[in-house]
């Protein structure tokens, strides 16, 4: 995977907080979802790869459902393609477990009084179920955006959840450091102003990736002095 650094990030700018998305970033939830999609799909002889998958990711659902009964040619409407994913997803998500890192990150950060917000794609009845088991660390962020929050009128690519994350914490976007790990996650956050860090689930050479301004492979790489933040104790 391509590592990028992060010299084109805003050279005026103060980094005041930190702004995650959730899935395949913070929640290992990918998986999930792709095998409840394949489930729906094949049950009507249809199936996809990761180049079709990496289309999709960080999409709104309702975006996803549209574009996958489309391209696949399902014999169903979105709405039920949707009502037979989110069956199985609601079934499954208990058993997400975090990302490597992202436990550690959030903790340090919380300790040296970084304010830090979720802003997801996920709607909140599924968001809950996913951090149901993990509400020690999620304790730690001020705000959990999501997709059908009020303040949120689109979802990614468009940038108003992450527009709608900054003003919550009380920051300009250009203060807020962003991760990401979807083209469509990267390019919202980056519309909204802000310097984004990518982390790619899949198809890592995506063009939207090329837009962040740093990119790494996991949240265990990330050096948190290099953008102006507290250091881990054991950095060197």
């Amino acid at each position: 995977m391509p590592i990028y650094n992060a010299n084109n990030r805003h050279s005026d700018s103060v980094i005041r907080c930190v702004i995650f998305d959730m899935d395949g970033l913070l929640l290992d939830t990918e998986q999930i979802y792709t095998d409840a999609m394949r489930e729906v799909v094949n049950a009507y002889g249809k199936d996809f790869g990761m180049a079709f998958k990496a289309q999709i990711i960080g999409l709104p659902a309702t975006e996803s459902a549209q574009y996958t009964v489309a391209e696949l040619n399902l014999p169903i409407s979105a709405e039920v393609y949707l009502n037979k994913r989110n069956k199985l997803l609601k079934q499954r998500f208990a058993t997400a477990q975090s990302k490597p890192g992202a436990q550690e990150l959030v903790a340090h950060l919380h300790r040296c009084k970084i304010p830090q917000a979720v802003a997801t794609s996920s709607p909140r009845d599924l968001l809950e179920l996913k951090i149901r088991n993990h509400q020690d660390w999620f304790g730690a962020f001020a705000h959990i955006l999501s997709v059908e929050d009020k303040d949120v009128l689109n979802g990614k690519p468009e940038p108003d959840v992450y527009l709608a994350a900054a003003h919550k914490l009380g920051f300009e976007p250009h203060q807020c450091l962003a991760f990401e790990d979807s083209p469509a996650g990267v390019h919202s956050a980056r519309a909204a102003g802000m310097p984004v860090i990518a982390v790619p689930e899949i198809d890592p050479g995506h063009p939207d990736f090329l837009t962040a301004n740093q990119v790494i492979s996991s949240l265990q790489e990330f050096k948190p002095q290099s953008w102006g933040l507290p250091k881990f104790q054991d950095s060197q």
